[in-house]
């Protein structure tokens, strides 16, 4: 757990050098997220841990974080100026941090969150805040240096998180056959099977691999993050990679 909470700070770290750098003209030009600006990233980022926080709380004191919260937090940060969502951002994104970072070991085991369907536990919380924080400063320091790449600290962590958002994110194409992924950077086999109305992404897949490619590009691909223009390397069938982008197209 302390793992996945140290590359959460490393991440909120960087992300912090990155935004505290960027003038004016920059917050407003595009990121990758299509229609997002930079600031709108950080805004993001920022407004999600507004309410992680609330939720995190909440959870602490056993009551139930009201439903009209987190559409009153969304319309509070649109309204907005670039540089406010940003240095805002920031102070968010530390202040939840360190409220996760104060959770006991007694607390860690006992809570669970209702994230919209779902009920989670502490370490699948973190693992969440951890891959969103990961991917969406990529979203921006990609804007800015377009060869950007996770950080390898942080990436052994994401790709086991990755399930969870496979499950609603991935869309069937109207294709049925099995895709089978191995990784490099560290080594991981995933299984992806398509059928005519669903998707099975399985984190414990085996067999020859179709695709070979580094573990951070799987972890974009996954968020619908890789494009051509920011594939790297790779081996293996060039049509099973173009279905897997369709299968993903982000949250």
């Amino acid at each position: 757990m302390d793992v996945s909470l140290n590359a959460l700070r490393t991440s909120v770290e960087r992300l912090r050098a990155t935004a505290t750098a960027l003038d004016d003209a920059q917050l407003v030009g595009a990121s990758y997220c299509r229609e997002w600006t930079i600031a709108d990233v950080l805004s993001h980022i920022g407004s999600g841990a507004v309410i992680m926080r609330r939720g995190l709380q909440d959870a602490l004191d056993g009551t139930q974080t009201p439903g009209d919260f987190a559409p009153g937090v969304w319309d509070e940060w649109n309204a907005k100026s670039p540089r406010a969502k940003t240095d805002d951002a920031l102070a968010t994104d530390a202040a939840l941090l360190e409220a996760l970072e104060a959770v006991s070991g007694e607390e860690r085991a006992a809570l669970t969150f209702s994230v919209g369907p779902m009920t989670l536990d502490f370490p699948t919380f973190v693992g969440m805040r951890l891959n969103e924080h990961v991917l969406h400063t990529w979203d921006v320091e990609v804007a800015l240096q377009g060869t950007a790449v996770l950080p390898a600290d942080a990436v052994p962590l994401v790709v086991d998180n990755l399930g969870l958002i496979a499950r609603f994110t991935a869309r069937p194409i109207g294709t049925t056959r099995s895709i089978a992924v191995r990784t490099t950077d560290p080594s991981r086999d995933v299984t992806v099977t398509l059928s005519a109305d669903a998707v099975d992404y399985d984190p414990s897949g085996s067999g020859d691999p179709d695709l070979v490619l580094p573990v951070e590009a799987l972890c974009r691909l996954v968020y619908g993050r890789l494009d051509p223009d920011h594939t790297p390397a790779y081996t293996g069938d060039e049509q099973a990679l173009d279905a897997l982008r369709q299968v993903f197209p982000g949250p």
